[in-house]
């Protein structure tokens, strides 16, 4: 069966924050837990999958890779996506072992609801039930070479972002930790319970604390540079490395590396989005390389050699067979593009298209010779030449 994507399974756009694919992940977990639904093979499916979706999308780096390609990002984590190999290829063990945070350090079998889902229901292990805030991502672009994209390259870029403020040391308070008191509300669990009754009975739901909107606490004299937040504003020139291969569109994470979350939060991620800068020579097709070669006609006729650029600025000189027709390609063999998913993967090739050039004003003497050689059999274009030549303008546009 197909997997589906990620986000999909979840329920969460692509640009979801960490808290927010938690949060999806034990609405769906509830559903489908298998205390909740005994012997229903499709609820547990979709427990697994949901299991296997957060494995990835809670890890920076797997979803980094995954946002960039897809499942095929993910193959060297493991034999499937996020390690499992598919949503079958793991046991409830593993995810109750794999997710402790979720499952509140459950270990294997299922025991009911009472121990298993202390974090889903609000309970926070040590008694720490603040909703820390996560920062915004940041996004930047970066222009890249040809020559860049095949060695990889470090760039380095200003960033204005929002800081920890220095004053009250992200806390928010204008005496420190001392003017933070633990919300009267939730007692500083970040959450409230409330009780409704319905056709089916009295049924209980969680929500944020209105009135430290899930901090857990609350600020009695607030810092008078940051007025609370916890944040200021600040500058970083931060270093990404660029990985060889890279494609226009990709995204380069780096976590931690986006605004501060107030009060003491999490930060968020800078994201580098890679544009290709257009070669004045060279054609990119996925890993190859493509240069149009045009040929004077004595050469093409006669044989010999030409010289075509390589990436970087380099030349390499190419053996031009006598009769070389225009539509004739040529490869050499490594000149592209290494994959992106690095050392093993290969590397492209540049592919060299011939063309032939036509003279479209000739002197009288030039024309003279061209009269001499007109109807000789081997200026005649045979059947044979004429299928060859279609055949390859065919496959073109194919």
């Amino acid at each position: 069966m197909q997997k589906r994507d990620y986000y999909e399974v979840l329920g969460v756009s692509k640009g979801a924050s960490a808290d927010e694919i938690k949060k999806a992940y034990r609405k769906i977990a509830i559903k489908y837990h298998p205390d909740r639904n005994p012997d229903n093979k499709e609820a547990e499916e979709k427990f697994k999958e949901a299991a296997e979706a957060y494995s990835v999308l809670s890890d920076a780096d797997k979803r980094q890779k995954y946002d960039t390609y897809g499942f095929e990002g993910l193959n060297g984590f493991g034999g499937g996506a996020g390690g499992f190999g598919g949503a079958g290829g793991f046991s409830m063990d593993d995810i109750f072992s794999m997710f402790g945070d979720i499952f509140g350090g459950r270990g294997g079998g299922f025991s009911g609801f009472g121990g298993g889902f202390g974090d889903i229901f609000g309970g926070r292990s040590g008694g720490q039930g603040r909703h820390a805030s996560r920062g915004s991502d940041l996004r930047v672009r970066v222009r890249l070479t040809l020559a860049e994209i095949q060695s990889g390259v470090t760039k380095k870029f200003k960033v204005k972002r929002d800081v920890q403020c220095a004053h009250c040391h992200g806390t928010g308070a204008e005496g420190g930790s001392g003017d933070v008191q633990q919300c009267p509300t939730c007692h500083g669990s970040g959450y409230v319970m409330r009780t409704q009754r319905s056709p089916f009975g009295m049924v209980q739901s969680q929500s944020v604390c209105p009135t430290c909107h899930g901090e857990g606490q609350i600020i009695k004299n607030k810092c008078h540079e940051c007025g609370g937040s916890g944040l200021t504003k600040g500058e970083e020139v931060i270093e990404v490395q660029i990985p060889a291969g890279v494609s226009e569109g990709m995204v380069v994470n780096v976590p931690g590396k986006g605004n501060a979350g107030m009060r003491n939060g999490i930060n968020g991620d800078l994201q580098v989005v890679v544009t290709e800068e257009p070669d004045k020579e060279l054609i990119r097709d996925e890993n190859d390389v493509i240069y149009n070669l045009v040929l004077d006609f004595p050469t093409a006729a006669l044989g010999g050699t030409a010289e075509v650029p390589t990436i970087g600025g380099g030349k390499a000189r190419i053996k031009i067979a006598p009769g070389t027709q225009s539509g004739k390609t040529l490869r050499l063999r490594g000149k592209g593009l290494p994959a992106v998913q690095g050392y093993g993967y290969g590397v492209g090739d540049e592919i060299v298209h011939i063309n032939v050039y036509v003279p479209e004003t000739l002197s009288n003497d030039e024309k003279k010779v061209l009269e001499k050689l007109r109807g000789n059999r081997n200026f005649e274009a045979s059947q044979s030449a004429k299928e060859t030549i279609f055949d390859k303008f065919r496959n073109y546009f194919k």
